[in-house]
């Protein structure tokens, strides 16, 4: 889908490339990390995804003539141009230099480690950070919900929220986002298109109604698509629905033919699903299944199969595609280290806050994923790529030197990997698949204990800092806070 990525950025982000430029910094080497802070849905995971959309902004990054007549259009509030005619021609002929890892979409992540490093000029960096956080907040939010809704759900998801999701670029995204996240298809025919994942669908109310009575509409629908038959049976009365249903997929199946299903969008879903099941068995039609949907989400999926009822699959709409009960991830993009052109030796940079939540960590960090012997994940430690790493254990507040955990001898495996080099994606077409993000997310998920994947207080997982980052992060607050010089005086 066709992006205008340069502009799609705060203003403040071009004022600053026109600051760097101006004061000869354009150059000066940054490196920034994006991350979030808090479990999304007071769960305890999250599923990245976003990352082949950062490909695609990387892969088409430049300025247009038009981009460039519009910002040289640009009044600054006190009178003149924002934006100095210098700074617009060198925009002309601008082209990425950052190199960007990230962890590939599909994996299982944690507050607080970084699921994007970009490093390059400063200008370069900054002038990125809006859209790529963009990209990732929100599909890694979805992907998220899509993964506990199937957690929940355990049989096929479909995806159907197009009409309520937040335009059309926000449900294309979602649909693919939700995909990646463990649902088996979507409604959306252009996602479908366009990312290369199934699409699914039966019919509407509508088409009951445009018909003279709902046994007639069936008949007609089973005529259309004997091979794709689910019949929408609460247009009028649920409990007749299904008796209609039954009739038509007798018929069906004296010609050799299948009802696939029958679905249900209103009332009591549990009950009416168990009514329907009861009646379809009875009738000889154990094959057909049970599609349940309306305003679902992970909790009252839960709710209807702790009542006993057999679902054979799920229609999930508004509440996935919009994230109904969380709208963002609140990821951030931080400056954590800065040096000159040429040398090799990187200056740490830290923001210091008066909320502890808030305090950034220094260096050019990556994770290390550490796994038990079972299979499973044991910790995450966030450590400096250009620094020495002691293993043997990982600082899990960095507050508290006595919440540690050991590490010593468990196998390990890095997260963040290459997804562009020089300006130029080097992703290839294995992790910019949607689908090869699902199955990825799907062994992910299956690394985690069961007590970190429970809706109710799920376990925290141990995420933390290296040793030696620690003790670094450490000295540099108390040298910026001045805490060295008040202890020595």
């Amino acid at each position: 889908m066709e992006t205008d990525y340069p502009l799609l950025t705060d203003l403040y982000q071009l004022t600053m490339a026109q600051g760097y430029w101006e004061s000869g910094k354009d150059a000066e080497e940054a490196c920034f990390h994006a991350y979030f802070r808090d479990y999304p849905f007071r769960g305890g995971f999250a599923i990245a995804c976003g990352m082949a959309q950062v490909a695609d902004m990387v892969d088409g990054y430049g300025f247009s003539d038009d981009d460039l007549s519009y910002l040289a259009s640009l009044d600054a509030p006190a009178g003149g141009k924002l934006f100095k005619d210098g700074f617009i021609e060198y925009l002309s002929g601008f082209s990425l230099r950052v190199d960007i890892d990230a962890v590939p979409e599909g994996t299982v992540v944690f507050p607080n480690e970084p699921l994007v490093r970009v490093c390059g000029p400063i200008m370069d960096c900054q002038l990125l950070e809006t859209a790529l956080l963009n990209c990732v907040n929100f599909q890694t939010l979805v992907a998220t919900k899509a993964a506990r809704v199937c957690l929940a759900a355990q049989a096929p998801v479909a995806e159907f929220g197009l009409r309520r999701a937040q335009g059309a670029g926000g449900g294309l995204w979602a649909s693919r986002a939700a995909v990646v996240g463990g649902c088996s298809s979507t409604s959306n025919v252009l996602a479908g298109k366009l990312f290369g994942i199934p699409v699914s669908g039966t019919h509407a109310h509508s088409w009951v109604m445009a018909f003279s009575d709902e046994l007639a509409a069936f008949r007609a629908w089973a005529e259309a698509f004997p091979n794709n038959c689910v019949l929408l049976v609460d247009t009028y009365d649920v409990e007749r629905g299904v008796d209609n249903a039954i009739t038509v997929g007798l018929e069906m199946k004296a010609r050799g033919q299948h009802l696939a299903g029958v679905r249900i969008d209103s009332g009591d879903l549990a009950w009416l699903a168990k009514m329907a099941r009861r009646k379809l068995d009875e009738a000889g039609l154990r094959d057909t299944g049970i599609v349940l949907s309306n305003d679902l989400d992970e909790h009252t999926i839960h709710s209807i199969r702790e009542q006993g009822a057999l679902v054979a699959s799920w229609g999930v709409g508004t509440k996935l595609a919009t994230s109904y009960d969380q709208p963002t991830l609140g990821g951030v993009y931080k400056l954590s280290a800065t040096r000159m052109p040429g040398d090799g030796e990187w200056t740490d940079r830290l923001k210091v806050s008066e909320s502890a939540a808030k305090l950034t960590v220094p260096g050019v960090l990556n994770v290390r994923r550490y796994y038990s012997d079972d299979g499973r994940i044991a910790g995450d430690m966030v450590y400096d790529v250009t620094r020495p790493v002691d293993s043997r254990q990982l600082i899990v507040d960095p507050m508290d030197d006595l919440r540690q955990k050991k590490l010593a001898g468990k196998r390990f495996e890095t997260l963040l990997a290459p997804l562009a080099r020089g300006g130029k994606t080097v992703l290839d077409d294995a992790h910019r698949s949607a689908m090869e993000a699902r199955l990825r997310a799907q062994a992910s998920l299956a690394t985690l204990d069961e007590s970190q994947k429970r809706m109710l207080n799920p376990h925290t997982y141990p995420v933390g800092l290296e040793v030696g980052l620690s003790e670094r992060r450490r000295a540099l607050v108390a040298r910026l806070r001045g805490i060295e010089q008040l202890q020595e005086a």
